[in-house]
């Protein structure tokens, strides 16, 4: 197995992991992340149509949750970001609340808003974004009303 396929299988093991001691502790353990809070994002797989969640780091906006597509520094888009863009009717859980999202990448303005705000919470987000060749798209998560 190469490197690379370990580090995954690990961060999927990790990921699953997180994804249930946050679930069963509405968030008390798994709820933030070196300061951060943490989201939890359901998608629905475009190719799949299994349902995936990963937590992620946020800011809120107002009322809206603002995520990173960042892949952890890897030069290509998280998963999750290729399924919102497929569809982008989602469900997050923010602590014990959970509810139905519409995902939006932010344009220009609102990312140099919202980015220099996602870095003071999260500075290896400056260090993914120099280390890649794209763009990391910021994502708005608004409310589903």
């Amino acid at each position: 197995m190469s490197k690379r396929a370990l580090i995954e299988r690990l961060a999927r093991l990790f990921t699953g992991a997180h994804v249930a001691v946050y679930r069963a502790t509405g968030g008390r353990i798994g709820g933030h992340f070196r300061g951060g809070p943490i989201v939890l994002l359901t998608t629905v797989g475009r190719k799949s149509g299994r349902r995936r969640t990963t937590p992620l780091l946020f800011i809120r906006d107002g009322d809206d949750v603002v995520v990173v597509a960042s892949n952890r520094g890897i030069d290509r888009a998280p998963a999750w970001w290729l399924n919102l863009q497929a569809n982008p009717g989602a469900q997050i859980q923010v602590g014990r609340q959970a509810f139905r999202v519409r995902a939006e990448q932010v344009d220009s303005a609102n990312r140099a808003r919202l980015w220099p705000l996602l870095n003071q919470m999260y500075p290896a987000s400056e260090d993914y974004q120099r280390g890649v060749s794209r763009e990391i798209p910021v994502v708005r998560l608004r409310p589903d009303r």
